[in-house]
């Protein structure tokens, strides 16, 4: 800052506790400005011995000084501010996503590079640079720059937490060692994180080689749904063609009992024809032979009639030698077709309750049983069981099983038809008749 024509550093203008600029400024008897409030925090910390010093000097006072605001600071203070807001260079360093910023500047803050666990700011180089030359060989901590600073500080006693109580797993300050965690186990910050870093190696080791039988099972896993899909389609292509082929089988043997039936009502209609054309050829020659014994009878010629008259004895009966069967109709096949639906149908029941007991069989993954809760808990580990051939195979076994079902065979006596337990196919049976006796 220049106001005629000398140059004002505005370093001479930082208060020497909190290295900002100073706020309400204020000069003690020794010649040293500070912020009210942070002279007005040292002294309260001094307050039991009443011996009052300056932090830069050590120059004590006795009573403790009134405070007043230094007015011409002040105004200075708020010269050199407007005057930084309107030449203000860019800053050297800014701060990026995650950095910490510099508690000491003001304006564009600057990257911190340190913090100081005494002052708990954090500190660019160079606001560390004039901490150094202030506070040099007075124990203050630096520590790589830090976010955390506050977090660092024990709530109670407001000191930096340097010590870690096992008893308890968790940091203190001094004075909570001599105070709550008396007698407790106790280490330093730097011992507790070595041996937390040891627990933490070892649980880290022990993670990396869950995560590699994780990635091994994982892998494990997709192949056996892969290969679970592939079975499960190649399944479905061969339950498709087997039931197909089961089904062109069935309707092959409707055919059969279809054309069996037909061929034996063709057989008894002609063989039935044949008679009625016997019958009525007899009853005509009947009823012809019957008129001229009637004409004969009648004639009043002697001579005529006894030429005329037959010699031999009728010999015709009244039987016409076949009777007509009982079993007209084809309700008995009819009966034999629906038994066999039936004892199909219950078979195909049992057996697709066979079929789907063997499909719930294949799994991709199943839980060992034997494992203790304890276990699964921790390890959560799963038996990968692939989809085997042998599965898909018994379904088709059990499928071709059902396609090679052997209808019963029928066959027909003495105009009935009726169902035998034969494992050979339908041929036409042979019609044995006794509908009448030449």
């Amino acid at each position: 800052m220049a106001e005629g024509g000398v140059t004002v550093d505005q370093d001479q203008f930082m208060c020497p506790v909190c290295l900002n600029l100073l706020q309400d400024p204020v000069t003690i008897p020794c010649g040293h400005s500070y912020c009210m409030s942070c002279i007005t925090d040292c002294w309260n910390q001094e307050e039991q011995k009443r011996i009052y010093s300056c932090p830069l000097c050590k120059q004590s006072f006795t009573p403790r000084p009134a405070l007043a605001k230094n007015v011409v600071f002040a105004e200075m203070l708020e010269k050199l501010q407007k005057s930084r807001l309107q030449t203000a260079a860019p800053a050297s360093v800014h701060t990026g996503s995650g950095d910490v910023e510099c508690d000491a500047c003001t304006g564009n803050k600057q990257k911190a590079v340190k913090s100081c666990q005494e002052c708990r700011n954090s500190y660019c180089p160079d606001h560390l640079q004039q901490h150094e030359s202030l506070f040099r060989g007075r124990g203050h901590n630096l520590m790589e720059a830090t976010g955390r600073l506050q977090e660092m500080i024990c709530p109670q006693h407001n000191k930096v937490m340097e010590i870690y109580c096992r008893t308890d797993q968790r940091c203190i300050c001094v004075l909570c060692l001599v105070d709550e965690h008396k007698h407790h186990d106790a280490v330093s910050a730097a011992a507790g994180r070595k041996e937390k870093e040891e627990f933490y190696e070892e649980t880290q080791r022990k993670s990396l080689k869950v995560i590699e039988q994780r990635e091994k099972d994982l892998q494990q896993l997709r192949e056996a749904l892969e290969a679970h899909k592939r079975s499960a389609q190649s399944a479905v292509e061969d339950s498709e063609r087997i039931f197909t082929e089961l089904i062109q089988d069935i309707e092959k043997r409707r055919s059969e009992v279809n054309q069996l039936i037909r061929d034996q009502e063709r057989a008894a209609v002609s063989r039935a024809e044949e008679q009625l054309e016997r019958l009525k050829l007899e009853i005509n020659d009947l009823k012809r032979r019957n008129t001229e014994l009637k004409q004969l009878s009648e004639t009043q010629d002697h001579l005529h009639f006894l030429q005329s008259c037959p010699t031999d004895t009728f010999s015709g009966s009244s039987d016409s030698g076949f009777t007509v069967s009982s079993h007209l109709c084809f309700d008995d096949v009819v009966k034999s077709v629906s038994q066999f639906r039936h004892k199909l149908q219950q078979f195909a029941s049992n057996e697709i309750k066979e079929i789907s007991k063997t499909v719930k069989t294949v799994q991709v993954i199943q839980t060992p049983e034997d494992q203790t809760s304890k276990v699964v808990q921790q390890y959560s580990r799963r038996a990968v069981v692939p989809t085997t051939e042998k599965s898909r195979e018994q379904i088709c076994k059990t499928l071709d099983m059902f396609r090679n079902l052997d209808i019963s065979n029928l066959s027909t006596h003495q105009g009935n038809m009726y169902g035998q337990r034969n494992p050979k196919r339908w041929e036409p049976g042979v019609f044995r008749n006794k509908y009448w006796d030449e």
